[in-house]
């Protein structure tokens, strides 16, 4: 297959190191930095770059970057993709993305799904990509009544070459709760648990606790403000439950009521174990 990226970032550089280095695809790609797109060439990440020229020969195209880009590009550039070309936006949410591409599609003949891989890292661009950041990672997708058997078919076997474990499907709704919670909720904790005063004397005095908690607040801002205002609602319902959940421990706390801290302590460790994963 000929294969489009559009953003050569963490995800899709990822993308495009996977496919290059585990299948025989070609690789189409652009980025809107020209540094990212001599690297991308000169490390054999992409056989090309993505172009008009070439737009309408991929079979596949994915779009690996932020929400509102995304949509500005597909509106820009849907009229050029060949029909029948399976496309794929890997964006972090979904409800503020499918909404304006899924009428893309239906108008000018692509097929369209939604994507998110659950994986990444605290750091961006294409020189933290790497071909194994999708090993046993689970690709969510969301069709709707307009995807059949053959496209989940075709992408089920593209996305285990690249070495996914498992396709999870949901509806775009049910992603952005999920994630909320799963994704958005951890960033959040993260970035407000560093910006403690004794953040800056815990030299000497931190461990992996310190490292797990802030791993994440090494975030991309701009790209972080876009994820979390499209998915505001089921977020601050998040943040609203944690708040309260805060509250009880630092009651406890207040009240010098061990048995009480004793029971939240508790409850938080039942919860990790019945609902598994890392």
């Amino acid at each position: 297959m000929n294969i489009g990226i559009v953003g050569l970032g963490l995800i899709g550089g990822s993308m495009a190191k996977s496919i290059k280095e585990k299948t025989s695809h070609t690789v189409f790609g652009y980025d809107k930095n020209e540094e990212t797109m001599f690297l991308a060439k000169m490390t054999k990440g992409i056989d090309a770059p993505l172009s008009r020229d070439n737009l309408g020969e991929c079979d596949m195209l994915m779009i690996a970057i932020r929400p509102d880009y995304a949509v500005q590009w597909m509106q820009e550039h849907a009229a050029e993709i060949g029909k029948g070309t399976i496309v794929v936006d890997l964006c972090g949410v979904k409800r503020a993305v499918v909404s304006e591409i899924t009428p893309l599609a239906r108008k000018y003949g692509f097929r369209y799904i939604g994507g998110h891989p659950m994986a990444g890292k605290e750091v961006a661009g294409y020189g933290n990509a790497a071909s194994h950041l999708f090993d046993g990672a689970s690709m969510i997708l969301t069709p709707d009544d307009a995807t059949d058997l053959p496209l989940l078919e075709t992408l089920r076997d593209f996305f285990y070459e690249l070495g996914f474990a498992k396709l999870t499907f949901s509806t775009p709704d049910e992603h952005d709760r999920i994630i909320a919670y799963t994704s958005q909720l951890a960033h959040i904790t993260s970035s407000a648990y560093i910006q403690s005063p004794e953040s800056q004397e815990q030299m000497g005095f931190s461990a992996g606790s310190f490292r797990d908690m802030t791993r994440v607040a090494r975030l991309d801002e701009d790209m972080w403000t876009v994820l979390m205002m499209d998915n505001a609602d089921y977020l601050s319902r998040q943040v609203d439950i944690l708040v309260e959940n805060l509250q009880k421990y630092q009651e406890a706390l207040h009240d010098r009521d061990a048995e009480a801290l004793r029971a939240l302590l508790k409850k938080g460790r039942e919860m990790k174990e019945s609902a598994g994963g890392r």
